[in-house]
């Protein structure tokens, strides 16, 4: 199984901002983690992160031929991105969002996501694990 796992705005910063909600890990460490334990599993991973709504979607459309699933983590696109939202739409192969926080104990506005009923499902709070979950996901899909 190929999964693609796509992070979106300002994931790019993980382990510099927020260390509270986020950890102190880098991107490029989480990556590492999230290869090692999806390789356990016989999970191929690619990884791609954009600040850049359009980028996703263009990433979105490719993933439709070249991957099994995509676990996405869109950052604050995932409450207002009705372009992604489309795009998972559009890609016909299972998408699970993931947070890594707990985003239902955050503000209010991260309570909303427009990209949820259009995924597979949703992982929140479980830190970089959130993301080997949603691998998982798609694993026994």
């Amino acid at each position: 199984m190929k999964v693609l796992i796509l992070n979106g705005v300002n994931l790019n910063m993980t382990g510099i901002r927020e260390k509270g909600f986020y950890g102190s890990l880098t991107l490029d460490e989480i990556n590492e983690k999230i290869k090692t334990e999806c390789e356990k599993k016989g999970i191929e991973c690619d990884f791609y992160q954009s600040n850049h709504e359009g980028d996703i979607v263009d990433k979105l459309h490719e993933a439709r031929t070249a991957y099994d699933g995509v676990v996405l983590n869109a950052g604050a696109f995932t409450h207002y991105s009705y372009a992604i939202h489309d795009a998972i739409s559009a890609c016909e192969i299972p998408v699970v969002e993931v947070h890594m926080s707990n985003v239902h104990k955050r503000e209010e506005f991260r309570h909303k996501s427009v990209l949820s009923d259009v995924c597979k499902g949703v992982i929140a709070g479980f830190g970089y694990k959130s993301y080997i979950l949603g691998a998982e996901a798609l694993l026994n899909d």
